[in-house]
């Protein structure tokens, strides 16, 4: 049984947090729920934008993030069909209830002077698309009903992306796994992965070397806000 049950938070890296927050509050109604320095990460903050109570829309900023340079078409999409490099984000399509609120965003977003395409009703879900700071392809899309398996996996793309048919009905019913209770250890680093990168020389072996104990209380969890006074001790 899947254990993955939605989205907690997407990370999006950004040159100028204030823009981010902005656009995603005043065009889109989200709120901001949490922005300090981000835990283990030198000089760099981290910014939560709420979807819901368990979901959200997370940016991530630090100074030297602007010197990146931006290559549309290598780091960004710039457009929901464009090409951008392997592994990084296309686009990001965020849900609404229903066709109404759909109706109701696209005004919203209109009003504030963003351009929007759409609706485009693609079967599976209805869609609408406009573009965010920093080249940010985005989309707000509602369904009427979860995507029915049979209906939306082509047997020519199956074929095309080299998947057989023992494959397909893997992918279609993942095995089931049992738990282990936390149990199982690190597997080896020179092991198939994948594996984190971008680390210095020597940092990633460090990290995962560590036992699990230390991971878990090795930044500082306060929030940076105390919301309850510190109980003093009372008089004798």
């Amino acid at each position: 049984m899947n254990k993955v049950e939605g989205l907690h938070h997407l990370a999006i890296t950004t040159a100028n947090m204030k823009e981010q927050i902005e656009f995603f509050t005043d065009k889109l109604g989200m709120e901001l729920v949490a922005l300090y320095w981000m835990h283990g990460v030198e000089n760099t903050w981290h910014g939560f934008l709420r979807l819901n109570d368990e979901s959200a829309l997370a940016f991530v900023h630090n100074p030297d993030i602007d010197e990146i340079p931006v290559r549309l078409g290598e780091t960004h999409a710039g457009n929901p069909g464009a090409n951008c490099a392997r592994g990084t984000m296309q686009h990001l399509a965020l849900r609404v209830k229903n066709e109404q609120e759909l109706y109701a965003m696209r005004d919203r977003l209109r009003a504030k002077g963003v351009p929007v395409l759409g609706p485009m009703d693609h079967g599976m879900c209805l869609s609408i698309y406009f573009a965010g700071p920093e080249n940010l392809a985005l989309e707000l899309s509602c369904s009427a009903e979860p995507i029915a398996q049979e209906a939306w996996i082509d047997p020519e793309v199956v074929a095309l992306a080299g998947i057989s048919a023992e494959e397909l009905a893997r992918y279609k019913r993942p095995a089931a796994y049992q738990d282990q209770g936390g149990k199982v250890p690190q597997p080896a680093l020179t092991g198939p992965g994948p594996h984190m990168t971008n680390y210095p020389p020597g940092r990633y072996e460090a990290m995962m070397g560590l036992a699990d104990e230390q991971v878990l209380h090795m930044v500082t969890n306060e929030p940076p806000v105390r919301l309850t006074p510190p109980k003093t001790a009372k008089s004798g």
